[in-house]
């Protein structure tokens, strides 16, 4: 082999036009750069990072009681909110009865001028709101907090602003 074909062996090296070239001279390399495939230590650092997310991050998918207060607290505001903007469409009084039950439970059918709401997470300030003509809150007369696990919400007595 001439020194001219051991430079086109060694620059054309695992491709398959340096074989017709080269004619029966095989390339030897010491590592081809074909290979596909992990290594052990990435195989194992990967199962140690997914492991210790799995430790951190699963009990929170298991814990849903902020997930339902949440809901909750979003129930109630939404049909403080209908009440007020029902009692003003129909210039009548709206009330809604707010309860702590078993189960979540907010009905937006109004029956004779009242709306009833039952959730499942802690409740405090449960009673009757009613709502005037105006959209104010009428009853209590004054403005009133709700606390719904560990959610507030804010009923303005003047304007009836529920946030």
């Amino acid at each position: 082999m001439t020194h001219r074909d051991q430079q086109i062996v060694t620059i054309a090296c695992g491709v398959k036009r340096a074989l017709a070239i080269c004619g029966d001279v095989r390339c030897v390399t010491t590592r081809q750069r074909s290979q596909f495939g992990f290594t052990l230590v990435e195989l194992i650092t990967v199962m140690v990072i997914v492991g210790i997310l799995a430790v951190s991050v699963l009990p929170r998918f298991f814990t849903v009681s902020d997930f339902e207060n949440r809901g909750s607290a979003d129930q109630v505001k939404s049909i403080l909110r209908f009440a007020q903007k029902t009692a003003i469409a129909q210039h009548t009084p709206v009330s809604v009865t707010l309860a702590q039950g078993a189960s979540s439970d907010c009905t937006t059918t109004l029956a004779g001028g009242n709306l009833t709401c039952t959730v499942k997470s802690e409740l405090t300030g449960a009673g009757t709101y009613t709502f005037n003509a105006l959209g104010q809150l009428t009853a209590p007369a004054a403005p009133v907090t709700l606390t719904i696990g560990t959610v507030n919400i804010t009923v303005e007595a003047e304007t009836g602003y529920v946030h």
